[in-house]
């Protein structure tokens, strides 16, 4: 893994940094393959609270996790357990999804290149303060709902892989999930 580790309001020393490196380092025994790809970590100190920020961009998902403690070092431990939970609980629920369709056990696919932000203007009614880029994957609504949930999102965009249009999953106010489709 590629490690790019940011500090906001804190110098990253090399003992943070490998640390960090050491902990999220664990999470390669997930994974059938060494990975090959960015791990984005951001370092935040504001008073007295330490926050960190970890982005996993793969193929099928993103990993992300966030965490504040008093200790840098507590919050590093918390993050990473975070993401292995995180990691767990998506490989269950897909293993289960292609057991059930007697496909053999799969694994994760290599990491792939982080989707590249731009920034738009400013329009003069309407400003966008960010723009993301992401290539969307062939998935059902199921799988749609489970990456939502992992990334702790209120809605996700994906492209149906029964009818190949672009959907959108979202959490109602009542807490169950609905579901937009363009009409055909």
């Amino acid at each position: 893994m590629n490690y790019n580790i940011r500090g906001e309001n804190i110098e990253v020393t090399e003992a943070i940094r490998d640390y960090v490196e050491k902990k999220v380092g664990k999470l390669e025994r997930y994974f059938d393959t060494p990975p090959t790809s960015d791990v984005n970590v951001n370092l935040k100190v504001y008073n007295d609270e330490q926050r960190i920020e970890v982005t996993i961009p793969m193929t099928n998902l993103l990993l992300r996790a966030e965490e504040s403690h008093t200790d840098l070092y507590a919050a590093i431990d918390l993050v990473v357990d975070k993401l292995e939970r995180q990691i767990r609980k998506y490989k269950t629920k897909v293993n289960r999804k292609f057991r059930q369709m007697g496909s053999p056990k799969h694994a994760f696919a290599e990491l792939e290149k982080e989707a590249q932000k731009r920034k738009e203007e400013n329009d003069d009614s309407i400003e966008i303060v960010k723009t993301k880029r992401f290539n969307l994957k062939p998935m059902d609504s199921e799988e749609a709902v489970l990456q939502m949930d992992l990334l702790g999102h209120n809605f996700f965009v994906f492209t149906n892989s029964e009818t190949g249009d672009t959907n959108v999953v979202y959490r109602r106010k009542d807490g169950r999930y609905g579901l937009i489709e363009p009409n055909s």
